[in-house]
């Protein structure tokens, strides 16, 4: 095979496919990703009860600019903890996908 007929094929399909096991240390990353997510869906949960205290207060004490930052604070609050428990998800999808490319 010449060089260039190499390089061509080379560019086509490289062979790469992600494999587990290659580098050390990959079962404590993926403790440090799951701490990371668990920590973020406890802050979220926080966040949601603090921007729903301040939705209800608001609410009730007739303090527009609360009760609208209650709302977007629950509504961004309940956004990101779809994101974060749908993280594995999103990402096994679009490998997926992705691998499906030719």
């Amino acid at each position: 095979m010449h060089l260039l007929d190499t390089w061509q094929y080379l560019a086509y399909d490289p062979g790469i496919t992600p494999s587990g096991g290659g580098l050390p240390g990959l079962a404590v990353l993926k403790t440090v990703v799951n701490s990371i997510n668990l920590f973020a869906i406890i802050a979220v949960v926080g966040a949601l009860a603090v921007s729903l205290g301040v939705w209800a207060w608001g609410h009730h004490s007739g303090g527009h600019q609360a009760e609208a930052n209650g709302k977007k604070g629950a509504v961004v609050s309940a956004g990101a903890a779809l994101g974060l428990g749908a993280a594995n998800g999103i990402i096994a999808f679009f490998s997926a996908l992705g691998s499906q490319v030719r």
